[in-house]
C-alpha cells in the first residue's frame, strides 16, 4: 500500500497532523509540573486526522486501520524503556483490543467529595498518614490510599464506573507520578492540570454542546501487539465534528494520548 493511500479496513485515511498545538502540555506551568512530579518528557500528545464516519460498533476496524496506516507507522510515537527516550512505532501491528473509555464528567465538582470525606481539609491540604507501600508506590497520604488500595476504609467513595472514567484515569496518573514524584502537600496543582489536559483533549465536545448540536465522543483504552511481543499502553480519542451551525466539517480529529505505564 503505498503512503497516502487509504486503509484496507474500512477505507479510513489517515492524516499526521503534527501542527496541532496541546497547550495544556506546553505551558511553563504544566512543565514545571510535570518536571516535579517526574513526568516531564513522559507524557505526549499527538493528532492524526481521517475522512471517514467513525461508527462505534466498529471500533476495532477504526482502531486496526488506523495503526496499520502508512501515514501513523512512521509517526507514532512510544515511549521505549530507555529513560525519556520516544520511538515510532515502526512495525505491523498484529492484534488490538479496544475497551470503551467513558467520557461523562464534565465538571470537577467529581472529586469534592475528597474534601466531603477528610481526605482533603477545607484549605486544600491533603491529610497525610502513617507510611505503606502498595508496589510500587509509597503510600503517605490519605489521597493515594484513596486511589490505590482497594480495602482502605474510603476506596468506595468512587465506584468502579466512575474509576473507569477517563477523567479520573488522567488525575489518578498526574498525582502518582513518575518514579522519582515529589508529591503536593495541596489537591489543586493536581485538579487544576487534570482539567487543562482534559479539555485540550475533549474540547470539541464542549464546542458542540454549546452550539446544542448532536456530538459524538468516544475513548478507548487500547493494547496493541507487535511482532516483537512488546505491549503498549495509550488511550486513543476519536472524536467527531457532526454538523455545527448547519456547517459540515470535512474531517473529523483524531488525538492519541499517550500514557506512560504506572
Amino acid at each position: 500500500m503505498a503512503a497516502g493511500e487509504p486503509g484496507d479496513l474500512g477505507g479510513y485515511y489517515f492524516r499526521f497532523l503534527p501542527q496541532r498545538p496541546f497547550q495544556s502540555l506546553s505551558s511553563k506551568e504544566t512543565r514545571s509540573r510535570l518536571r516535579q512530579w517526574s513526568m516531564l518528557g513522559r507524557i505526549q500528545a499527538q493528532a492524526f486526522g481521517f475522512d471517514e464516519t467513525f461508527q462505534t460498533y466498529r471500533k476495532d476496524d477504526f482502531v486496526m486501520a488506523f495503526f496499520k496506516d502508512p501515514n501513523v507507522i512512521p509517526n507514532l510515537k512510544l515511549l521505549s524503556d530507555s529513560p525519556g527516550q520516544w520511538i515510532t512505532l515502526g512495525t505491523e501491528v498484529k492484534k488490538i483490543e479496544a475497551i470503551n473509555v467513558p467520557c461523562t464528567q464534565l465538571s470537577m465538582s467529581f472529586f469534592n467529595r475528597l474534601y466531603d470525606e477528610g481526605i482533603v481539609r477545607d484549605n486544600g491540604h491533603i491529610v497525610k498518614c502513617l507510611d505503606s507501600y502498595c508496589d510500587p508506590f509509597l503510600i503517605s497520604d490519605e489521597l493515594r490510599k484513596v486511589l490505590l488500595v482497594e480495602d482502605s476504609e474510603k476506596y468506595e467513595i468512587f465506584s468502579q464506573p466512575e474509576r473507569e472514567e477517563f477523567l479520573f484515569c488522567l488525575f489518578k496518573h498526574l498525582c502518582l507520578g513518575g518514579a522519582l514524584c515529589q508529591y503536593e502537600d495541596v489537591l489543586n496543582p493536581y485538579l487544576e492540570t487534570a482539567k487543562l489536559i482534559y479539555k485540550d483533549l475533549v474540547r470539541i465536545l464542549w464546542v458542540c454542546a454549546t452550539l446544542q448540536q448532536p456530538a459524538m465522543n468516544r475513548h478507548f483504552l487500547t493494547s496493541l501487539w507487535t511482532l516483537s511481543s512488546a505491549t503498549f499502553m495509550f488511550y486513543t480519542i476519536a472524536m467527531g465534528w457532526g454538523k455545527c451551525l448547519n456547517s459540515s466539517f470535512p474531517d473529523c480529529l483524531f488525538t492519541v494520548f499517550l500514557f506512560t505505564s504506572f
